[in-house]
């Protein structure tokens, strides 16, 4: 369904995968001291990345791919579901303000993580639910906050979220940063209909404190 939005916004705006805006880059991983970085997928990235700039103590969030094989993916190749990759979010934050288990709770806060490679009306193995973690103690965070969320039966469905260490990172086409503070006008019904009424839920379900 965002493809095919994205698709006619595009023609609307006149831009194009291929021009000086629509190139992707691979990021570093290593974060630079005194902060620190994460990286999510969770359906959609427009969401992902507005929802966890929102976040007190997140510096900014970056839409990009992870989780596949393929180099500088585009788009549409990663749309196309054959490079592995997910939609996913770097997270810049600053952990004297926010934890990393703080920003776990935020990603399970935001989606549906009990439902495999689909996110909302976004079907495919690119919106599929996945934690990255950078060493071992990321990954027992994890964990951990999978084995609580299944004691206390917070969802009423098994938890699919995959668990994998991070890799690579491609920071998305310019023409995704910032989406839907670009479009929250209401010019593009997938931001109207889907991104902004999933924001609106995130703030009433995380416990955690945001910006504003």
């Amino acid at each position: 369904m965002k493809t095919k939005i994205l698709k006619y916004s595009i023609l609307l705006l006149g831009l194009c995968s291929c021009n000086s805006n629509g190139q992707t880059k691979k990021l570093s991983t290593q974060p630079k001291p005194g902060k620190a970085i994460a990286v999510f997928a969770e359906g959609c990235f427009w969401c992902s990345e507005h929802i966890f700039e929102a976040v007190a103590g997140v510096q900014d969030a970056v839409s990009g791919y992870s989780g596949g094989n393929t180099k500088n993916p585009s788009y549409e190749q990663v749309g196309s579901e054959t490079t592995g990759h997910a939609e996913s979010v770097l997270v810049y934050y600053d952990p004297n303000v926010v934890s990393y288990s703080q920003l776990v709770d935020a990603f399970f806060a935001s989606q549906d993580p009990t439902t495999p490679n689909q996110q909302g009306p976004d079907r495919g193995s690119s919106y599929r639910s996945i934690a990255f973690y950078r060493n071992d103690v990321e990954k027992k965070i994890i964990k951990d906050k999978i084995l609580e969320l299944e004691n206390k039966k917070v969802f009423s469905k098994p938890i699919v979220t995959e668990v994998l260490p991070l890799s690579d990172f491609y920071q998305a086409e310019d023409y995704h940063q910032d989406y839907i503070k670009k479009h929250a006008n209401g010019e593009n019904p997938y931001v109207t209909n889907v991104s902004i009424p999933r924001y609106e839920l995130f703030k009433k379900t995380y416990k955690g404190k945001l910006k504003h």
